[in-house]
């Protein structure tokens, strides 16, 4: 079992062993070992239009074995959104959750991409559903939102309230600082 996506223990590899690792992850419908190598060439800054075709292949043949934190399209700043978030301790214990939710601005000027940030003792695809569904929602999440990204915030679960309102506030202004449309951060 391979590491968590903030570790990136592809990152010793050449991009050719990355790709020959990527067939084979196919070819075995490992989604796991295919998101690693995605992921690891993403990081490197690896062609949008790449990654896209990557990211299909590897949905449509191993489905049901792709890591959550995987996100299903490509956008550029998610290495910036890891570096960013990993600057946040993920102390002391509790409930809650700080999650990020990709937005959609294709039809703005601002975009094509920007983020959500909250905060919920939900897990973060309960959260986007609820918005999605009106619940307590975000009108930008239920307007723009398309889809959940895990990667960067995975050591940001399980929270002190106090702790994770503070986080969520410090986090959604960093993003905005450098440079990505935020939304949420309350």
């Amino acid at each position: 079992m391979l590491a968590s996506p903030q570790e990136r223990p592809l990152r010793e590899d050449t991009v050719a062993r990355l790709y020959q690792r990527w067939r084979q992850a196919l070819t075995a419908r490992d989604g796991v070992a295919g998101a690693h190598c995605i992921h690891e060439l993403w990081m490197r800054g690896e062609n949008g239009g790449t990654i896209d075709e990557l990211l299909e292949l590897l949905w449509k043949h191993a489905t049901g074995a792709v890591p959550e934190w995987l996100p299903m399209r490509h956008f550029d700043w998610l290495p910036l959104a890891y570096e960013v978030a990993g600057r946040f301790a993920g102390r002391p214990r509790g409930r809650a959750n700080i999650y990020l939710i990709l937005l959609d601005y294709t039809d703005s000027p601002q975009g094509p991409f920007g983020v959500y940030v909250g905060m919920s003792r939900y897990t973060a695809l309960q959260r986007f559903d609820q918005h999605k569904a009106g619940i307590r929602h975000s009108g930008s999440v239920l307007k723009r939102g398309l889809e959940v990204i895990t990667g960067p915030v995975l050591h940001l679960q399980g929270l002190a309230r106090a702790h994770a309102g503070v986080v969520e506030k410090q986090l959604a202004e960093a993003l905005q600082v450098a440079g990505i449309k935020v939304k949420g951060g309350h």
